[in-house]
C-alpha cells in the first residue's frame, strides 16, 4: 500500500480553532494526529510554522505522552499486556500466535496497515489476565486462537 501525499490543508480548521487559546499544544496535535491518524514529519513542521512553536517542543510533547504517534499505525490496534498476571497466565502464547496468524511482531503493523501489534506493561485488569486491549475493547481471559479468529472477522 503506498503512502498518499499528505494534505496540509487539513490543519487549516485545527489551527484556526485554536489560535486564541495560548498553549493548546496537546490538543493540536491531538486533532492533528485525529486528521492523519499519526503524526508525520511534515505535519509537525506546519504546525510548528502556524503556531510559532518550535519543533523541539512540539516533539518533547509527542514523544513524552503515549497518546501520540510518530508511525503509522494500523486500522485496529492490538495490545497486549505483559505485565506479571498476564505473562504468567499466557501473554506471551497470545503474542506468537498473533505474530504468526498476522505476520507481526510487536511494536509494528502489517504491510496493509490493518493491524498494529504493540505490548504493554499492565492494563490494571489483572484479574481478567490475560488481558488483550483491541480498539479500546478490553478482552479478558483471552484465548490466541479465539483472539486471532476475533481479529480476523475485523479486517
Amino acid at each position: 500500500m503506498s503512502d498518499a501525499p499528505i494534505d496540509l490543508a487539513l490543519l487549516d480548521p485545527i489551527i484556526e480553532e485554536f489560535k486564541s487559546q495560548k498553549g493548546a499544544v496537546i490538543p493540536v496535535l491531538q486533532r492533528a494526529q485525529d486528521a492523519y491518524g499519526y503524526l508525520p514529519k511534515e505535519v509537525l513542521t506546519a504546525i510548528s510554522k502556524k503556531t510559532g512553536v518550535p519543533q523541539s517542543r512540539l516533539y518533547g510533547v509527542v514523544t513524552f505522552y503515549s497518546q501520540f504517534n510518530l508511525e503509522r499505525q494500523g486500522r485496529h490496534i492490538v495490545r497486549i499486556c505483559d505485565g506479571t498476571a498476564c505473562h504468567v497466565r499466557g501473554a506471551p502464547k497470545i503474542v506468537e500466535a498473533i505474530g504468526d496468524a498476522l505476520n507481526l511482531e510487536p511494536g509494528s503493523s502489517d504491510l496493509d496497515y490493518k493491524y498494529t501489534l504493540e505490548i504493554v506493561y499492565c492494563v490494571g485488569s489483572c484479574g481478567l489476565a490475560p488481558v488483550v486491549v483491541v480498539d479500546d475493547v478490553v478482552y479478558g481471559h483471552t484465548k490466541p486462537d479465539t483472539l486471532v479468529e476475533r481479529l480476523l472477522q475485523l479486517a
